[in-house]
Parts: C-alpha cells; structure tokens; sequence
C-alpha cells in the first residue's frame, strides 16, 4: 500500500524564485488497484513519483511505500519498489538478456532464481524475438518492455509507472496495459502516472487529477462524472482542473 499525507515539494530557481512543484498532497494506493495520476504536463506527476521513490525529499509532508516511511527508511522503500521512467537507461552495448542478468545481479536474485524470473518476464512481455538482441538496435517499444522488466525483475508489491506508454505503438501500448492488468490481478499496488485519457479509463481503479502541483480531485471515474455531472473522462478532466469553457 501507499499513504501519502500532505506531501509537498518546492523547489529554488534563480529567476522565478519558489517554484511550487507540489502542494499538500494526500492519497491511499490499495494492493490490487491501479492508482492513476492523472494531468497535464508539468502539473507534478512525476515529482510526486520521485518523491515516493526517495529520489527527491518532501519539502513537507510524510509518506510511507509498501509500509516503509519515505523519510526514515529510503532504502527499504527503493527494494520494494519498481520505478519506470521515460528516463530509465539501457546499456546499448549489452543485449535485453545481459541486461537483466546484470540487474537482477544487483537486486541481489540467486542465478536459478533470476533465469527463471526472466524467463517468465520474457513471456509477459512478449521479448522472445529481441531477448537477445543488442540494445542499442532495439525499437523503442522493445527498449520500453527490457526497462520495464528491468523494472520489476525483483517482483516488487509497488509499481510505479510514469507514462509508461509515451511514444510507443498501438501493439506495444497494449502489451504494457495487459501486464498492467495481470499485475492488479497479482495484488500488486500499481501508481499509473498518464495524460493519456483513454489509458486512464482503461486502467484505473481510480483516479486522482493533480493540476499545478494540487489534487484536485480522487474517485473512481463513475464517481468523478457524478462529481462533475460529464461522461467523456476527458470533459470530466478539463472540468476538474476548470479549463472546460476554455476547450470548448
């Protein structure tokens, strides 16, 4: 599970001063859910993950991941957790197989252990034609499927996903939102960061709308329509964050 109660983060920049990246920010991930955050660019989705992660400390606020306090306990937060960026690196010069071998060296996972948990990522994943291909030649939907099983290699009960699906095809989007699906079905806590309407009404459980660093909103979708008395997530969105007369 994920708590977060009043998180917020502020940031110094030289020419604009305080920078507000998130304020006062509270939320429950349950086991079995996917937990969408949902908003615009630069609305603080991903600062909110950084923070849950231990990249980044909470200017105020506290949370705890998998039932470890992010300000106590960072280490033990980070190995019970798989953290997807749309920077998450590969070596190009390795192959998907080394690759995984060599992070799931460092996770710690016995060699036995570690060929069998590839290979069952392999096959969610759908990587046989490219599991032993270099990385550098990979596409980048291939390249998305080895960071995400290098992600989770260590089967960790939180997921965290941020905009897992940017810039990738229709074939390799859906293969990401199947394996999202399986892991709910697992128990595991997923938090799914997006801005891709469609994506969050297939996915999410629910949804919590974060507009210029803010919750603004946290419901099952049925729950944000009543809210806002639309149906089309994506004027139930522009009304929450108060652009709908703007977008129409």
């Amino acid at each position: 599970m994920v708590t977060a109660s009043g998180l917020s983060k502020v940031f110094s920049d030289r020419k604009r001063g305080q920078v507000v990246a998130l304020e006062e920010v509270s939320f429950e991930a349950q086991p079995g859910e996917v937990f969408g955050i949902l908003g615009v660019n630069g609305a603080g989705k991903t600062t909110l993950l950084r923070v849950l992660g231990t990249i980044l400390s909470p200017s105020a606020g506290d949370a705890t991941v998998a039932g470890y306090n992010i300000r106590t306990q960072p280490q033990e937060v980070r190995q019970h957790i798989g953290y997807l960026t749309g920077s998450t690196a590969l070596y190009g010069r390795l192959t998907a197989r080394e690759i995984l071998h060599y992070f799931g060296a460092l996770y710690g996972l016995s060699r036995e252990h570690l060929s069998r948990r590839i290979d069952e990522l392999v096959e969610t994943l759908r990587m046989h034609d490219f599991i032993d291909g270099r990385c550098d030649r990979l596409s980048t939907g291939q390249k998305q499927r080895v960071s995400i099983a290098r992600s989770i290699l260590h089967n960790p009960p939180v997921m965290f996903l941020d905009e897992p699906t940017a810039g990738l095809d229709m074939v390799t989007s859906r293969t990401i939102m199947q394996f999202i699906d399986d892991s709910r079905r697992k128990g595991h806590t997923i938090l799914f960061s997006t801005h891709i309407m469609s994506e969050a009404e297939r996915l999410c459980d629910r949804i919590a709308v974060i507009h210029r660093g803010r919750v603004v909103a946290i419901g099952t979708l049925d729950e944000l329509r009543t809210r806002t008395g639309e149906r089309a997530l994506e004027l139930v969105f522009l009304s929450l964050i108060g652009e709908k007369e703007d977008a129409v």
